[in-house]
C-alpha cells in the first residue's frame, strides 16, 4: 500500500466530492476560493495518486428489486486470502463486498438479492461452485438503520497544512 500525501485542500476536495460526486469544478472552486483550473489540476492529481478512485451513483436497492440484504460468513479449506477463492468470489456479480476477517471464518461477504428464494438459489449455485468453501453462515438483515460509504475525513491530519 502506497503512502498518499494529501494537504488540507486535497482533503477538502475529497470531502466535497464524497458528498456530491456530481459537483462541478466551478462549484468546488467557488466553495474553496480557488480558480477552476487549479481545482481541475488537483482533482486530476488526486485521481493519479489513487486517492480518488471512483465517481458513482447511489441507488435505492428497492427501486431495482434488491431489498434483501444478507451477510455471509464463509470458511474455506485453503485458509485466509487464497488467490483462487478471492478470484472466484470476486467474479460473482451479486456480491457487493468481500472481506478477509479474523475469527472462525475466513470471509465476510455482503450480498443484495430480491428475495430469500433468490438468496437460496445463490447459495446453491454460485457458492457451491467454489471448491474450497467448507461452510457458510448467513445473516439476513431485517432493517437497516444506517448504511453509509462516506469516510470521515479529518482535515487537521494533513501533512502539509498550507493555504
Amino acid at each position: 500500500m502506497q503512502d498518499i500525501q494529501l494537504d488540507r485542500i486535497d482533503l477538502e476536495i475529497l470531502d466535497y466530492l464524497q458528498k456530491n460526486s456530481r459537483m462541478t469544478n466551478a462549484d468546488l472552486a467557488r466553495e474553496l476560493g480557488m480558480a477552476p483550473s487549479g481545482i481541475l489540476e488537483r482533482v486530476r492529481k488526486l485521481e493519479q495518486k489513487g486517492a480518488l478512485i471512483q465517481y458513482t451513483a447511489r441507488i435505492n436497492p428497492e427501486a431495482v428489486n434488491q431489498s434483501l440484504l444478507a451477510f455471509i460468513f464463509i470458511s474455506v479449506s485453503d485458509g485466509l486470502g487464497c488467490d483462487e477463492t478471492d478470484k472466484l468470489l470476486s467474479e460473482i456479480e451479486a456480491i457487493q463486498e468481500i472481506h478477509h476477517i479474523t475469527g472462525e471464518d475466513c470471509y465476510l461477504v455482503k450480498i443484495r438479492v430480491a428475495s430469500s428464494g433468490e438468496l437460496m438459489h445463490f447459495m446453491k449455485t454460485s457458492l457451491r461452485d467454489i471448491p474450497n468453501i467448507i461452510s457458510t453462515r448467513t445473516t439476513i438483515v431485517l432493517e437497516t438503520v444506517k448504511e453509509n460509504q462516506h469516510l470521515v475525513i479529518k482535515k487537521n491530519t494533513a501533512e502539509n497544512d498550507e493555504n
